[in-house]
């Protein structure tokens, strides 16, 4: 699966660096380019947070561990605050009493929360434009408050019982809960909330890219052991190879899926745009963002809580699984899909057509 995927997106860079050469002739050429246009805003996104995650996760670890041990779950699902390939799994690993747990949180847990946490939140909030970000906060909170499906479908899949699933994943399962909670109480409070949990996160991250570039130049960094800023930047350049095939394949997808996607629609009450997000975000959520502008409301919604759960579920989260641990593939696949389209499912129902959307 993952070198069809692969294959496809190596059509996609080579379809659209052809239309590039022939002046963007079937508006292909331009995706091509943006792929790398994209690569700034990625850097300021990601570089600090990849530099900075073995310093937090040592710090944070020293605070929480104990608090999980005290409660009976296992250290690992720590690693679950990190994305499983930003540093979770290898965390959950290391931390891991049963190796098992280790497993499901480092590439089920970590794919779902840690990926939402660390990547699509901040990525998100700076690539997507100041009046579309409340509704794609109100979507995250909802593909949040839906996540408990697919982690418990995770974890029967990766061999844990129903009652363990539900016991590791407690911590998580109540923030889910006060989520929804608050959605349906103060919606309007923790919309800001979230933008400002959102702009700490943008702040962390700026300061760490600002301390691995120091480091860079003169070798020294106030905070030791912190990851070098060109392995950040490799983590980002890999990302930016495949947007140059994984737009140009996302607009095709596009066009040959208009007509059913219309009429699928029009049953939801949301445009094909915003459908052909959906589907594109299990690949990258990074092609999501940049088709925010052509969503309706409704599709905003629905496409940031599909992405909680969905975000590179055929693309970089399998590739990891099929290097790692193959045997996790279906806990990854099962977990995250379930996962998604739950979230989708409750972002239509919760969804309330006008000028300021309420839950």
């Amino acid at each position: 699966m993952n070198q069809v995927l692969m294959a496809v997106m190596a059509v996609g860079a080579v379809l659209g660096g052809l239309d590039r050469l022939l002046k963007n002739r079937f508006s292909l050429g331009e995706k091509f380019e943006e792929g790398f246009r994209l690569l700034g805003s990625m850097a300021l996104s990601m570089a600090g947070m990849i530099c900075l995650s073995p310093v937090l996760a040592d710090i944070l670890g020293k605070a929480v561990i104990p608090l999980y041990q005290a409660i009976g779950v296992d250290p690992a699902m720590f690693g679950s605050v990190l994305a499983i390939d930003m540093g979770g799994y290898q965390l959950a690993k290391e931390l891991a009493v049963n190796s098992a747990v280790g497993s499901y949180a480092g590439i089920v847990v970590s794919a779902v929360f840690g990926c939402t946490l660390v990547f699509t939140i901040p990525v998100g909030m700076g690539m997507i434009r100041g009046k579309d970000r409340e509704y794609f906060a109100r979507g995250i909170m909802l593909g949040l408050a839906a996540m408990p499906v697919g982690l418990v479908v995770g974890g029967l899949l990766s061999g844990l019982s129903f009652v363990n699933s539900l016991h590791q994943n407690l911590p998580i399962f109540v923030a889910a809960f006060l989520l929804l909670l608050g959605l349906w109480k103060i919606p309007d409070r923790m919309v800001k909330g979230f933008c400002a949990l959102a702009e700490g996160i943008r702040i962390l991250v700026t300061a760490g890219l600002i301390l691995a570039a120091v480091e860079s130049f003169l070798g020294w960094n106030p905070i030791p052991g912190m990851a070098p800023i060109e392995e950040a930047m490799a983590v980002v350049s890999s990302i930016g190879v495949v947007l140059l095939g994984s737009l140009p394949a996302a607009e095709l997808l596009r066009r040959l899926l208009a007509r059913p996607f219309a009429h699928l629609g029009s049953k939801l009450g949301v445009t094909p745009q915003s459908l052909t997000g959906m589907l594109i975000g299990l690949v990258s959520a990074i092609p999501v963002f940049s088709m925010y502008q052509d969503m309706d409301p409704k599709g905003k919604v629905a496409a940031g809580a599909f992405l909680v759960s969905g975000t590179s579920l055929l693309a970089a989260h399998l590739g990891f699984v099929l290097s790692t641990e193959p045997g996790m593939l279906a806990a990854l696949m099962g977990g995250k899909f379930c996962g998604a389209v739950a979230a989708a499912i409750l972002a239509m129902v919760f969804y309330k057509k006008s000028e300021n959307p309420k839950f």
